[in-house]
């Protein structure tokens, strides 16, 4: 088979080119629409131009007319972004439309720029996910118009914020630049008044270093056009008019304006280039009045003023090459912008939590879509009736920067979840063939295997018939032992293993916790647990089925003092309920831990500024935080104790609870909260947080990670590269938490990490404090755009209720990064669990069917991450393999690692290897990215 391979690191060289500078002001007119894939409206509605009630925006009208106009004038350009919209719109054009469109991509008059199948947000999105959306666009653009349209111009005007991973990502993917509009208001006015609104961004400094080097530009005019310059049907400016007979005659204003503009945003660049951004919000509906009008100032000024300016319809790319010419020396920036502040009371750290069932769902998506790729590369192809197209698009759509951010209306973020549960129950029927075809040893005999969505809150038909199987997929490259909790009606069962003996488990009474957000979804009564020993990237069977006895646990105590397992002990206050301390027995260290529930009151405005928290505005009423009961914040606790983990379930009160637990031979500490309905009836909005107070000197410092991969130092109240004057000191020192956050003792060498199953927003507001946004119930707009409050009713209509996971690692800093490294790994990927309603005996499921299947030969080194694993065609895949240990991190893990694949995968022979770019769609080295000289 002939094997494609991309590489997650790779060496790039390019040459340089110098050309001459001119004293002549290049004015680039750049056409283009921002068109988000879902916000007001859904993707389709966007599309389709319906729902006009709510928004009027149609892209499939934007690119009817643009594609018409392009073709009158070989001059004209446009750049067009979400491939998302683009792929619709392709799919319902004639050959000889999509000829003409060739014609003017080869032209260079129709140029991708970004063209990931959406504008990815920057803050709430999982490097894994960026990669994959990225790559359905690009290999869209790849497969219909050929290596020559490779996009060249990363494009993240709208999102709100932005990472240094992203950065890293983009020069990866073999992009020459970087623009963007939203920056901090401080930053950016330092910026315009020092020139250095453009810049060169190290994304990976300490790692990648001078390969992840991205010439990166901040837009003048935010990203619509100068003043009074705006042509589209949306626009109150008035048109050029050049017919000197008529009274409204306004040529020479308009082209005095321009040039008035032109200056005004030069004096803040370097070179004698300029760059108008003409357009903005799905707007090019009627091109035709866009183009007359550019058409008349750039004739016009052209003839005027020869000497002086140099206007023509641009692209970025263009732009970037005339920069790069002028060869001239540039700053390097090696931090993020992180937060976004529009105002001195905007802090736009809200939406790292907003919307948190979401955002979980995306999270958990991510893991089964990895899933469901690897199954069709393991079955030599998707079946005839589902692939796994569906989901893939699905999640590209939902890493949109108003879509997984938490941003977009309700019944959007509705639309979202949809696309992904259709695309899940596709990947469902992908994965049945799948293992159809791998447990299956006569080929004739079928197994109907079930997904379960709501194990977490014990609810599962197919296991709550008490006699079933269970086939646990492990989507990593390594041996793996996890504990599978999954809910039956009887206390009456046994566990048995591929083999068919018995295993050690447990059975737990389901807790009125559960019940309790359950509701009416299921009865069961119990829950199994047990563990499961999972060979490489492939799956073992276990089995349930009816006993005449149960076994015992140690039963329910109203306190306890202390739960512990081989690693780590947490001792209990037995007044308050709190955690007091956690100790960590292979490295003797103990660390004193108050860990409780609070809430912000939500601002809806005050005598200093009228901005409310909303959807995307984090804003509390003040820097205090509120217990989550009357009672002191004390909390009710029950221990449980059984064979395989010992637990704390804590309720704090009606709508706050948790259960801490340690698992047998687990090397981190589960915190399981269950938030919400969050009251409101007293007309307060509530941002809820967990806080994890220790007694670690932190010097005001803590680290978060950028989308899951690389830490970035945070330090309070402070900005690298500018002065920070912070007058909200809650919102503007919090940051987006992708997969984790910790604070260190350096004086005692110790590390405190908290690892999320999804994106939140955190922070460290005193020295050895962390904290974490789980949920969020407002009452009030915060008059971005988006139109109603942030109240999640759920499924009951009575307020979202969301459970999700924090893990803890504490441990020498030296320690740390191999636990937190290898345990985020296992957060991102999890395994999937599919169940068979089974009456028979182990025993005759083995003759019939294979219980153990690994589709490698051997495990993958332990700092190596299979990422990508993904049928293209039958003889090629994409591989993407990853070291997932940053430089100096771990002693050992760290250091560079060689990965044989001969004879690795037992699916398939590699017969050759093709080195691409990180977003696969052209050969690494056919890239030649440009170089830059830097301070």
């Amino acid at each position: 088979m002939d094997l494609k391979v991309a590489c997650f690191v790779c060496i790039v060289l390019v040459a340089f080119v110098s050309l001459s500078l001119s004293t002549v002001v290049n004015i680039h007119i750049v056409p283009h629409t921002h068109d988000d894939v879902g916000w007001l409206k859904t993707v389709d509605e966007y599309y389709s131009g319906t729902n006009r009630s709510i928004n009027r925006a149609g892209v499939k009208f934007i690119l009817d007319s643009v594609i018409s106009e392009l073709q009158k004038d070989s001059r004209r350009t446009f750049i067009y972004v979400e491939i998302a919209f683009f792929y619709r719109w392709w799919t319902e054009q004639s050959s000889e439309t999509k000829e003409i469109v060739k014609k003017l991509v080869a032209n260079k008059q129709l140029e991708f720029v970004n063209a990931g199948w959406c504008m990815n947000d920057e803050a709430s999105t999982d490097y894994n996910a960026i990669i994959d959306q990225m790559s359905e666009g690009l290999r869209f653009v790849e497969e219909n118009f050929g290596k020559e349209a490779r996009p060249r111009t990363a494009w993240h005007i709208d999102p709100f914020g932005h990472s240094s991973e992203q950065a890293a990502l983009f020069a990866k993917m073999g992009y020459d630049g970087f623009f963007f509009a939203r920056i901090d208001y401080q930053d950016i006015g330092k910026r315009e008044k020092e020139k250095r609104m453009e810049m060169i961004w190290r994304g990976s400094p300490n790692n990648l270093g001078k390969e992840s080097d991205i010439f990166t530009g901040v837009l003048f005019y935010f990203y619509g056009p100068p003043p009074e310059m705006c042509f589209d049907i949306r626009c109150g400016d008035d048109a050029v008019v050049d017919n000197e007979a008529l009274f409204t005659y306004n040529l020479e204003y308009k082209l005095q304006k321009f040039i008035e503009d032109a200056k005004n945003q030069n004096q803040h660049y370097r070179t004698k280039n300029v760059m108008f951004t003409m357009g903005s919000d799905f707007q090019w509906e009627d091109a035709q009045i866009w183009y007359s009008n550019l058409d008349k100032i750039i004739d016009n000024l052209n003839k005027k003023y020869p000497d002086q300016f140099h206007l023509f319809y641009s692209t970025p790319t263009r732009y970037i090459e005339a920069v790069h010419s002028a060869n001239l020396t540039w700053q390097v920036k090696t931090d993020d912008f992180f937060p976004y502040a529009s105002c001195p009371f905007c802090y736009w750290t809200g939406y790292f939590t907003s919307r948190p069932a979401l955002k979980g769902y995306v999270r958990t998506m991510n893991s089964f879509l990895q899933t469901c790729k690897h199954m069709e590369v393991f079955s030599g192809g998707p079946s005839k009736n589902a692939t796994s197209d569906k989901l893939a698009k699905a999640m590209g759509v939902a890493q949109h920067h108003d879509a997984v951010s938490g941003t977009e209306k309700q019944n959007v973020a509705d639309d979202y979840a949809m696309r992904l549960h259709i695309g899940e129950i596709e990947c469902r029927n992908v994965v049945n063939y799948s293992l159809n075809k791998l447990v299956d040893k006569s080929g004739s005999s079928q197994v109907n295997w079930e997904f379960c969505e709501y194990v977490n809150i014990s609810v599962c038909p197919a296991s709550e018939s008490n006699s079933f199987d269970v086939l646990i997929y492990n989507p990593l490259a390594r041996n793996q032992s996890t504990v599978i909790t999954v809910p039956v009606q009887s206390s009456k069962v046994s566990v048995f293993s591929p083999t068919g003996s018995t295993v050690v488990y447990d059975i737990v009474p389901v807790s009125n916790a559960t019940k309790n957000v359950r509701r009416s979804r299921g009865t069961a009564q119990y829950n199994v647990v047990f563990e499961a020993m999972l060979p490489p990237l492939g799956f073992a069977t276990y089995f349930v089925r009816p006993s005449s006895s149960f076994p015992r646990y140690s039963g329910e105590q109203p306190k306890a003092a202390s739960i512990k397992n081989e690693y780590y002990e947490i001792s209990f206050d037995d007044t308050t309920g709190h955690v007091q301390s956690i100790t960590n027995m292979h490295s003797t260290l103990s660390v004193k831990l108050d860990q409780q529930f609070f809430w912000y009151n939500a601002s809806t405005g005050n005598i200093n500024n009228s901005q409310a928290s909303g959807a995307y505005v984090f804003r509390p009423n003040s820097s205090n935080v509120f217990p989550v009961n009357s009672n002191n914040n004390k909390a009710e606790i029950k221990v449980i104790t059984g064979n395989l983990f010992q637990e704390v379930q804590q309720t704090f009160s009606d709508f706050v609870s948790q259960v801490i637990r340690v698992y047998k031979g687990g090397n981190f500490v589960e915190f399981e909260y269950t938030i919400g309905p969050i009251p409101f009836q007293d007309g307060l909005g509530k941002e809820v947080i967990s806080r994890f107070d220790t007694d670690l000197a932190s010097n005001s410092t803590w680290y978060t990670d950028a989308n899951g991969r690389e830490m970035q130092e945070r330090i309070r109240d402070y900005r690298k590269t500018w002065k920070l004057n912070n007058t909200e000191p809650v919102a503007g020192n919090y940051y987006p938490v992708n997969s984790r956050i910790y604070v260190q003792d350096k004086s005692k060498k110790t590390q405190f990490t908290v690892l999320t199953d999804r994106s939140q927003g955190g922070s460290s507001l005193k020295d050895g404090s962390v904290e974490l946004m789980l949920h969020r119930r407002l009452l009030r707009d915060d008059y971005r755009g988006v139109g109603e409050p942030l109240n999640e009713t759920g499924q009951f209509g009575d307020g979202l209720i969301i459970r999700g996971r924090h893990w803890i690692v504490f441990d020498t800093i030296a320690n740390s990064s191999a636990a937190h490294r290898l345990l985020g790994e296992k957060l991102l990927l999890r395994p999937a669990v599919a169940f068979n309603r089974d009456s028979g005996s182990p025993k005759d499921y083995l003759t019939k069917y294979n219980v153990m299947y690994s589709a490698v030969s051997r495990e993958l080194p332990a700092n190596v991450h299979l990422l990508t694993l993904q049928f293209v065609d039958a003889n090629t895949v994409i591989l993407r393999l990853e070291h997932q240990f940053e430089k100096n991190e771990d002693s050992t893990l760290s250091k560079p690692v060689t990965v044989s694949l001969d004879g690795l995968f037992k699916s398939f022979k590699i017969e050759s290897l093709t080195e691409l770019v990180l977003g696969a769609n052209d050969e690494l080295s056919n890239v030649h990215r440009l170089q830059w000289k830097t301070a």
